[in-house]
């Protein structure tokens, strides 16, 4: 590791510090566990990739949704509408994942890439159903593998205030120690799309695993043809190109700024996370914030600003060395 550290407190009022093994609302990068936790099991010749799920998921039968693969959801050009607003959720009294299965697609799958809550809830969901557990067993199940035991759901009620907070809003208050995403919270704190926690170190370990395979080291619980097969195009969009679960570097607008390789690729998360790879220079950049609880700016520029002076430090230190 070339360079950790730790900077403010949880809250803006009588706040705690924070700590290089502060654990934070890692948001959207639970997408990338959770794509990671599938394509274990296309390693292991549980799912495929390329067939339409409707043995999984019998309400898409003679629907739009039917020709829907696993590779269209990781790839986000399934078709499904990008989220949904809790407070209709509420009002109507329909459960999130049944709103996130049977929601009117807005585009035909592998259309378009529309960037999708609703389809990695889906993929919660079908990670059960093929599993017959709980989507909490299987993450841990699958993170136990990748040795990331901070990484995790539904922190405990006693570590709250050590826990970075994030917004506070008109339904919840404070939200402190239990995940910010408003669906995520309906849906007992455990989804597809979002509600892990974990700390930066754990997070680069994730990253690492993928590098890692690249190099030449252990893949799994993935294949060495998964690792690379997820980080080629494989849907198109002039913002971010699409991997399987990750989001392709595609051009200088990218939040991991303008130095790092043509191959990079990463995500980020909307209470102020992100991690970025470079397999060029075999570097990961891990930033977790909670930026939300101050307000909900964009963050690009920090974080292409983060990127592009942790790639100047590892080329400064090659160079010394």
């Amino acid at each position: 590791m070339a360079f950790e550290g730790a900077y403010g407190t949880t809250r803006r009022e009588d706040g705690l510090p924070v700590f290089v093994d502060t654990r934070f609302d890692l948001a959207s990068l639970t997408k990338i566990v959770s794509s990671t936790v599938a394509l274990a099991h296309v390693a292991r010749g549980a799912i495929e990739l390329d067939a339409p799920l409707t043995n999984l998921v019998p309400e898409w039968r003679g629907t739009r949704h039917a020709p829907i693969t696993l590779r269209m959801i990781l790839a986000h050009d399934a078709g499904f509408a990008s989220g949904a607003d809790y407070r209709g959720l509420l009002e109507s009294g329909v459960r999130v994942e049944e709103y996130a299965l049977t929601r009117e697609l807005v585009a035909a799958p592998r259309e378009k890439v529309v960037y999708s809550d609703l389809g990695f809830i889906a993929l919660g969901v079908i990670l059960e159903r093929l599993r017959s557990r709980s989507l909490q067993s299987i993450v841990t199940e699958t993170l136990a593998q990748a040795a990331v035991p901070s990484l995790g759901f539904r922190p405990k009620r006693e570590e709250s205030e050590r826990i970075p907070a994030t917004e506070r809003d008109e339904w919840r208050g404070l939200v402190q120690g239990s995940v910010h995403d408003e669906k995520a919270h309906l849906m007992g704190g455990v989804a597809g799309h979002a509600g892990l926690f974990g700390d930066a170190r754990d997070v680069a370990r994730l990253a690492e695993s993928y590098l890692g395979a690249l190099r030449g080291g252990d893949a799994a619980p993935l294949s060495l043809d998964l690792v690379r097969e997820s980080l080629e195009e494989q849907a198109f969009d002039p913002i971010a190109r699409r991997g399987l679960g990750w989001v392709l570097r595609t051009s200088d607008e990218n939040s991991c700024g303008t130095k790092m390789g043509s191959r990079a690729f990463g995500h980020t998360g909307f209470t102020g996370t992100s991690m970025w790879c470079d397999p060029e220079r075999d570097v990961s950049v891990v930033l977790l914030t909670n930026a939300v609880h101050y307000e909900r700016g964009d963050l690009r520029a920090l974080r292409a600003a983060v990127c592009d002076e942790a790639i100047d430090f590892v080329e400064r230190c090659a160079h010394s060395g």
